[in-house]
């Protein structure tokens, strides 16, 4: 089964935390896809990791640029994996894709001060801990680090 891992963010934005965690996927030599809400907002992604540091970047993808397969990163407002990731990152309140099985892991990342969003996470766990994901729970403390939830 997949590992899905969540991500409730409480001191920081998607915007400063997806660039580290993605770092961190790729340094295992996964592949890695980001699922954005809608276009525009993975336009938003998209810009963000070519301009997250002024001294590095993530090299990405995105709807629309081909070959999809030769992209280590890709991001997309699709459920597809048009890279053949292992890794997925869900952004906040996107559907997740109807099968999980290709993906090692899926991560959703989700904004811990809108409740709407919380209450999206907490369905999802929900559905996925009925449907036997190996499931895991991590927070972020005050300086913003993540903890797992025991």
């Amino acid at each position: 089964m997949t590992e899905v891992t969540f991500y409730h963010l409480t001191e920081t934005s998607v915007d400063d935390a997806l660039p580290g965690l993605v770092g961190k996927a790729m340094e295992r030599g996964w592949r890695v896809t980001i699922q954005a809400e809608n276009e525009e907002a993975a336009e938003a992604l998209d810009a963000l990791l070519w301009s997250f540091d002024p001294v590095s970047f993530v090299p990405h993808g995105r709807d629309g640029d081909t070959p999809e397969e030769d992209h280590p990163v890709f991001v997309t407002s699709t459920q597809e994996n048009p890279n053949r990731s292992a890794m997925r990152f869900v952004v906040n309140r996107c559907t997740l894709p109807p099968d999980l099985t290709p993906f090692e892991r899926v991560a959703l990342m989700f904004d811990g001060q809108d409740m709407d969003v919380v209450s999206d996470a907490r369905e999802k766990w929900k559905q996925l801990k009925t449907g036997g994901h190996t499931l895991a729970y991590w927070k972020q403390t005050p300086e913003g680090k993540w903890e797992k939830a025991a």
